[in-house]
């Protein structure tokens, strides 16, 4: 599975965190949320703490869902 990459994060001077992915907003978090996003963000792999708070990412059934009746062409 790829590494999640193209997240940002802008940290407002009210305590919002917008988190960005490309150019188009993927989320704002608040209050507590923010702060424990915040320490998240600086204690491990930002781009796989922000992929897994916005829910871009992964889920592990890509391989089933390749087989499923309507992906099949």
């Amino acid at each position: 599975m790829p590494r999640p990459h193209g997240f940002t994060y802008e940290q407002r001077s009210d305590g919002s965190v917008v988190i960005t992915h490309g150019a188009r907003a993927a989320g704002t978090l608040r209050g507590a949320r923010a702060e424990q996003f915040i320490a998240e963000a600086e204690g491990g792999d930002a781009q796989l703490v922000m992929a897994r708070w916005t829910g871009n990412y992964k889920r592990g059934n890509e391989r089933s869902a390749r087989s499923h009746a309507r992906n099949r062409g």
